[in-house]
């Protein structure tokens, strides 16, 4: 498929993929109580996310990539706009938009008789589980954990190692001009926009 229209509507399908995200994590975020020790809740940057998914679409579009990998990216999208959105609202992850297309990956990679994802996802896990476990999930929560299993599935664990590290190098930087460093922040949007610039730019 290619033309001068496919870029800008790749970008609105894009675009529209982050607002549907938004709504589904809206949804879930109706029912969810923030816990006590987690972040503050926020308002997250409905408008930015909205605009950067659709500049992302238009990006991916104009690089050439295949349509069946601009799909994939596509729905990937719904996901990280989601986790961004739930975290930022209520501190928390749903499992429903990291461990079901986590599945969905590792149940085509099984057929193929591929087990690159999974030793991908399990291997940029690790010390990630880790923090959680000795943080009791105050300094690094499980939903957190799992968007990184997500992350290493879809990047590999190269780009993903690099992607993550700068995602945590960024987190701190942040909180140490906001000056919260001894508060917990919502991580998952260093995470998902790590992922995002990764895939998108294919800068690792």
């Amino acid at each position: 498929m290619s033309g001068w229209w496919v870029p800008p509507l790749v970008a609105i399908l894009y675009g529209c993929a982050a607002f549907l995200g938004i709504q589904l994590s809206a949804a879930i975020c109706r029912n969810v109580t923030p816990f006590e020790d987690g972040p503050k809740p926020g308002k997250p940057p409905t408008p930015w996310l909205i605009g950067g998914a659709a500049a992302i679409g238009f990006t991916l579009a104009l690089r050439g990539m295949p349509l069946p990998q601009v799909g994939l990216a596509g729905v990937l999208t719904v996901s990280l706009v989601a986790s961004w959105y739930s975290d930022v609202r209520v501190g928390i992850v749903s499992d429903y938009f990291t461990l079901v297309p986590l599945g969905a990956l590792a149940l085509g990679s099984l057929i193929k008789g591929d087990y690159g994802i999974l030793i991908a996802a399990g291997a940029v896990t690790i010390p990630f589980a880790a923090a959680a476990l000795f943080s009791r999930g105050r300094g690094m929560g499980w939903g957190d954990v799992k968007l990184v299993a997500l992350g290493g599935a879809v990047l590999g664990i190269h780009a993903a190692v690099l992607a993550f590290a700068a995602a945590c190098l960024i987190a701190v930087a942040v909180a140490a001009l906001l000056k919260r460093r001894s508060e917990p922040i919502p991580f998952a949007p260093y995470l998902a926009g790590a992922i995002a610039v990764a895939l998108t730019f294919d800068v690792f």
